[in-house]
């Protein structure tokens, strides 16, 4: 027998949450939520009523007390409608919800949109400090390379500066650091010590670059100067030696010294390579290509070209640059052909796709920093001065020529002095240079 009201059984279940026998449910505002902000008027809409088998106490029917809702009262309650169904909501206005998501009353709560203007910015400020670092961190590691072995402050009774900045640029025969293996391929022999083996003068000035080739076989005096190793002073007598003799004597020092001497043009910078680093930097660029207008064949040197264009690697580089016998001018023709290569190493170096390219960038300036010997003063931002303005040399503003020359004695070539006067004028005075060379 049943001993409830209402005819309900004894399951405890059905009367949970329940406060009345009504057969209504409970209303919404068992559930009591903040009110937003007040509802524009509107006619009174009754809410949906889930039904009560789902346990709600009926005695809360209409508000609770049986009144029905307030005029103007939005209890923000959701009767059970799905948000974003276009139609219908608890507010009667088709929204679908207090947040619609748009046109069709959706309830998303999108993110707010990216902010593209400060992306790019942020994006620019790394790039420019990963940028910054790199160059910073390249600098000081190709600065720790330079060997910085030439004292010019050794150097004697120097010719005052003039305009614009003269570099000194040899190119020995050392073979420091190259194995047997490598003298034998670039048939370097294996004599001691080092000797130059060319010599040229490069002035950059406002006027456009010059490049002045000074033959080994140049008859020159060896003036007075002081020991680099030993500090004594050592009394010229007006001894006429070949160019390279000066070298050889007591090294760049000394050579600096009788250059200057002979020309009046004092030298601001110095700068050496040896062979191996010469056949070291064109490998890592890839070759020079070369326009070789006559065919020749040198045994001493090597070289066995045909004529026409070509890519010259390494050790058909070194072959091109030093032989002499081939040709009727001898060291003059060589001279000549060891403009037109270095020119073009600069003008085949210096592209975007060397320097903006790391793994062609690097071993090209580590070939060539690890054999450069420069002066102490030497930066290298000079150092990029310096190879800018090789390559400018056939960039059309540029002149290239050997030291003007007006006999030999003994089988060495004497400089023409009225014209090496002039063109040291020139030079000095940052003019346009109009004296030929041979």
């Amino acid at each position: 027998m049943n001993d409830w009201p209402d005819r309900r059984t004894g399951d405890r279940s059905e009367r949970y949450g329940r406060g009345s026998a009504s057969a209504q449910p409970e209303s919404a505002r068992a559930m009591p939520h903040i009110q937003r902000r007040p509802a524009q008027p509107r006619t009174p809409q009754r809410p949906q009523v889930p039904p009560q088998s789902q346990g709600y106490d009926d005695r809360y029917q209409d508000g609770g007390y049986g009144n029905g809702p307030e005029p103007g009262y939005d209890s923000g309650y959701n009767t059970g409608q799905v948000y974003g169904s276009g139609s219908g909501g608890s507010d009667g206005r088709g929204g679908g919800g207090r947040r619609g998501g748009g046109g069709d009353g959706g309830y998303v709560q999108g993110r707010p949109a990216p902010d593209w203007r400060r992306r790019i910015k942020l994006g620019a400020l790394t790039l420019a400090v990963v940028v910054l670092a790199v160059s910073i961190s390249t600098y000081f590691w190709a600065d720790s390379k330079l060997k910085r072995e030439v004292d010019l402050s050794k150097v004697i009774d120097r010719p005052e500066s003039g305009d614009g900045t003269n570099y000194l640029i040899v190119g020995s025969d050392s073979r420091e650091g190259m194995s047997a293996e490598e003298k034998k391929r670039l048939r370097t022999g294996s004599a001691e010590g080092k000797r130059t083996d060319s010599m040229m003068i490069l002035h950059d000035g406002s006027n456009g670059p010059t490049l002045i080739s000074l033959p080994r076989d140049s008859n020159v005096e060896i003036p007075t100067f002081k020991g680099s190793e030993s500090g004594k002073t050592f009394q010229g007598t007006g001894r006429q030696v070949k160019l390279n003799a000066a070298y050889a004597e007591d090294g760049p020092e000394l050579l600096v010294r009788t250059v200057e001497f002979n020309t009046g043009l004092r030298i601001d910078h110095y700068v050496e390579i040896g062979f191996g680093g010469f056949a070291k930097i064109v490998d890592a660029i890839g070759g020079v290509e070369m326009d070789i207008p006559k065919a020749f064949k040198d045994k001493k040197s090597g070289a066995d070209f045909q004529a026409g264009k070509q890519t010259l690697n390494g050790e058909q580089s070194l072959a091109f640059v030093r032989t002499r016998y081939a040709f009727a001018g001898s060291d003059l023709d060589r001279t000549k052909n060891q403009q037109k290569f270095l020119a073009a190493l600069a003008s085949q170096t210096a592209t975007p796709s060397t320097i903006l390219n790391p793994f062609k960038l690097y071993p090209t300036m580590g070939a060539g920093l690890d054999t450069l010997i420069v002066d102490k003063d030497m930066s290298l931002w000079a150092l990029g001065n310096m190879f800018f303005a090789m390559k400018g040399v056939t960039g059309g503003d540029g002149t290239s020529m050997n030291m003007p020359i007006s006999g030999s004695v003994g089988g060495n070539l004497v400089w023409d002095k009225a014209k090496v006067k002039q063109l040291v004028q020139q030079l000095n005075n940052d003019e346009k240079v109009t004296v030929k060379g041979n």
